[in-house]
């Protein structure tokens, strides 16, 4: 494995402040669903459809349907001027699948990825007010469910990676706002070599 490979993965961590004067493009989102698209799927069934939003005024609308940082109870999210800036929803066609399944994260993690390549990050947000939602992208929910909402921008937080200490996976931030995700060893993770 590359170490350019190595560090794009380790940089497509979640942000959740963005500069939000720097605006995505609806050609960059598109670029990234076509990430999506391509993206493997168990038996080929390619299920998975997008809903893409670069609208300042309609991001507006989709960020209040959202819960940013459950580890963070005293943050909101973020506040105005650090709000993201383009908006994915990755949906289910239910003609073709009802449940939720892993590729919905498969598709997520190589958007992600793609996103960090082109200079921005993201968050991947599952606690969502999926109804509204629906209303907001004109949805029929007879025919799509709303699988979980890709929040993009450029970041504006630092975020680091630290060791997990007493069992504690709960991520943290300093009182200079650095965001801190705690990860476990290699020798935590891989119980078994042959």
């Amino acid at each position: 494995m590359t170490q350019k490979f190595h560090d794009l993965v380790a940089g497509a961590r979640s942000y959740r402040r963005f500069d939000q004067s720097k605006k995505m493009t609806m050609q960059e989102l598109e670029e990234l669903a076509e990430l999506g698209r391509i993206t493997p799927c168990g038996g080929n069934r390619q299920y998975i459809r997008f809903a893409l939003c670069a609208d300042e005024k309609m991001n507006a609308e989709i960020y209040k349907n959202l819960a940013w940082a459950g580890y963070l109870s005293d943050w909101d999210g973020p506040v105005e001027g650090e709000r993201p800036t383009g908006y994915i929803l990755i949906l289910r066609d239910l003609s073709l699948q009802k449940n939720q399944t892993v590729d919905e994260g498969i598709v997520a993690q190589t958007i992600f990825l793609g996103a960090r390549d082109m200079g921005y990050g993201g968050c991947m947000l599952m606690n969502i007010k999926r109804t509204e939602l629906m209303e907001i992208f004109g949805l029929d929910p007879e025919k799509y469910a709303i699988s979980m909402v890709i929040a993009l921008g450029v970041p504006v937080e630092e975020v680091k990676m630290v060791e997990v200490k007493d069992d504690d996976i709960k991520y943290y931030r300093d009182e200079n706002q650095v965001h801190y995700v705690p990860k476990r060893s290699l020798k935590d993770v891989v119980v078994k070599e042959l």
